[in-house]
This record gives structure tokens, C-alpha cells and sequence, in this order.
């Protein structure tokens, strides 16, 4: 990556990221974010190991990519959503395969590190998430989990629902957030390194964020085992409906449907597949979350409630115990560059 590179990132984080505090509220700049979709991204590709040679690549990537967003992005405050238990149990009532390849495929998570076998893997894995839910537990965070919830739907809900007026950063690598993109709602992706706005998802996509899940229902999704339609795909959509790309204009399914040329190639796929299409619709779509009340109140009660201040002994404690000195040898200096700011703000909102 060149210089100019760097230096374009940097003049649009300025833009709409990190700066100097001109508000006294917590929530004027939500930071959300894909707690598990981070977790296992960093997982997957880093190979870091203690000082006693146990893999501590899950819990190190988790801090330093957190740690990284927060410092380039400046937000007043930070929620990061996990997936509840149960929580893609909704979607399989509609389409029992929704992510079936997840739990069927067998993968090697992280090539790098030496496993013995798969279960050993896992186990790592899965130690390796709770110990930093542990970590996020010391630092000024709310932590969201609501059992048969996805974590889409939870950070979807706090951002369009129950704060609609504050600015919200989304931070994943699923494409399924793109959607919610507006004036208020950007999404950060860790791997591209990207903030996207109205206008960059335009041109990356060439449609607005708002008809972005047309072409979505169109493609599929491989990594939810979603397929889209046979015989058709986002290209040949956008030739039939250019204006997907203009500001202000959004079709519903029916209306591709019934809008197109009659008689066309294009025409008689949608129509045989019109109700795939509303599957892949409800299946994807985060506009309007269709969450239980009781969900809804757990929420609510996280999101409006206190803030975890920053306990540095307690993390100090659990550093040493898992001895990843050498993975962040400045503890003291990475903890007061990334959590002095979002430590203040926490206190503002418990008025201590």
C-alpha cells in the first residue's frame, strides 16, 4: 500500500471519525461491533503464542483490532454484540439450511498453529473467547447478548430503533450492514480498512445502500448458505434496472417482478422465483428487525444502563496470568491511548 493510500484513509477517518471531543454525550457516536465476526477473523490468521507457547492469537487479535478501530475512529462510546445462543434459530425455522455449511464444514481455523485435531481447535477456540469477553469485562464497554438473537439484529436495533438519532460506526466485514448505511450509520470494515458512507458504497456497488440488499437477494449469500436466484445475478439486474444506482429510488420485490419486461429471459426467472426472492428478503434484510419484546427490553436495558469504567488491576491481573507480554509489550501505553477517552465518557454517563 502506498503512502497516498494511507494518507486518503487517514484524511477520511478526520472526516468522520477520530477528532477532538465536541460533545459531553456518550452516545453521539456509537461504535457497534461484530463481536464474533471479529473474533474469528483474527482467529483464523493469527498464530500468536505466549511465553509458555499456548496460542493466544483469538484473545490478542481481538484486543489490538478493538483497540486499533477505536483509536482511529473516536467514538464516545462502544458496544460489541455477540450472537445469542439459539440465535440463528429464527432464520432455520424459515430455511433450514441457513448456515448449515458453518456447522457441517470442517476447516482448519488456524492453519499457522499445530492442532492436534479439530476438537483441540475448537476447545482453543472457545477458550480463547470467553477469556476475552473477560478482558472486554474490565475495559469502559457494553458487552450485548441476547439468547435467540443473532448479533445482525441486536446491532441493527440499536442503531435504526432505540438510538435513531445518534451517528452510529458498524464495525464488521459481513456486507449484510451495507444496507443500513446513511446519513447517521457508516460501516467500518477491519479488513479493507474502509469507512463506508452513501457515496463510497455507490461506487463500490453501483447502487445505494438502500437497494443494496436487491442486489444482495439476487447474488445470495455463501457464507449464510443463501443462495439467490438461479440464472441471474446482480450484473444482469442492474442492466434491467439502472436506476437502483439513483438517490431516492427503491423497488420491493413485486415490483422488480412486475415492472420488468414481460415476456423477457429476465422476467420469467423472477416471476417463477418471486417467492425465493421474499425468502432472501426476510432471510437478509435488517430495515426492520423482527425481534421478541423481551429481547428488546434486555437491550434496551444495556444500551440505556451504565457503562463499564475501566478496571486496569483486574486487566493487568488476567495479562500477567496469560503471559502476552510480548504480544502487547506496551500494556501501560495502549491501554491510556485506546480506553482514556471512551473511560471518560463512561463516567459521564454513570455521573461519577
Amino acid at each position: 500500500m502506498g503512502n497516498g493510500r494511507y494518507l486518503s484513509i487517514l484524511d477520511e477517518i478526520k472526516k468522520h471519525g477520530g477528532g477532538s471531543d465536541i460533545t459531553e454525550n456518550p452516545n453521539d457516536k456509537v461504535l457497534i461491533i461484530d463481536g464474533l465476526n471479529t473474533f474469528i477473523r483474527v482467529f483464523s490468521v493469527i498464530p500468536t503464542t505466549n511465553d509458555d507457547g499456548i496460542h493466544i492469537g483469538g484473545i490478542v487479535g481481538f484486543l489490538k483490532s478493538v483497540g486499533y478501530a477505536i483509536k482511529m475512529l473516536g467514538p464516545t462510546r462502544t458496544i460489541i454484540v455477540f450472537d445469542g445462543k439459539g440465535g440463528s434459530n429464527r432464520r432455520r425455522k424459515l430455511y433450514p439450511e441457513y448456515k448449515a455449511k458453518r456447522r457441517t464444514k470442517k476447516i482448519r481455523l488456524n492453519r499457522v498453529n499445530d492442532y492436534e485435531n479439530m476438537e483441540d481447535e475448537r476447545h482453543s477456540m472457545f477458550m480463547q473467547l470467553s477469556r476475552c469477553v473477560e478482558y472486554l469485562e474490565t475495559l469502559p464497554v457494553s458487552i450485548l447478548s441476547v439468547d435467540s438473537v443473532e448479533a445482525d439484529d441486536v446491532i441493527a436495533y440499536i442503531a435504526k430503533q432505540l438510538l435513531p438519532k445518534n451517528n452510529h460506526i458498524i464495525m464488521s466485514t459481513d456486507k449484510d450492514f451495507l444496507q443500513l448505511v446513511s446519513d447517521r450509520i457508516s460501516v467500518w470494515s477491519p479488513t479493507k480498512k474502509k469507512l463506508y458512507k452513501p457515496d463510497v458504497v455507490k461506487e463500490e456497488y453501483g447502487v445505494t445502500s438502500k437497494n443494496l440488499l436487491m442486489t444482495r437477494i439476487f447474488d445470495g449469500d455463501q457464507s449464510d448458505n443463501i443462495k439467490g436466484v438461479m440464472g441471474i445475478g446482480s450484473k444482469t439486474l442492474l442492466k434491467n434496472f439502472p436506476d437502483l444506482a439513483d438517490d431516492g429510488v427503491t423497488y420491493t420485490v413485486d415490483e422488480i417482478v412486475d415492472k420488468c419486461e414481460k415476456g423477457s429471459r429476465f422476467h420469467n426467472i423472477v416471476r417463477k422465483q418471486r417467492d425465493k426472492m421474499h425468502l432472501n428478503h426476510t432471510l437478509m434484510q435488517l430495515q426492520e428487525v423482527d425481534i421478541s419484546g423481551g429481547a428488546k427490553l434486555k437491550i434496551n436495558r444495556v444500551v440505556n444502563g451504565k457503562i463499564q469504567e475501566l478496571v486496569k488491576p483486574k486487566f493487568q491481573k488476567m495479562f500477567i496470568e496469560d503471559r502476552m507480554f510480548g504480544a502487547l509489550p506496551n500494556l501501560d501505553s495502549w491501554l491510556m491511548q485506546v480506553w482514556t477517552k471512551l473511560n471518560r465518557f463512561a463516567k459521564i454517563n454513570n455521573g461519577s
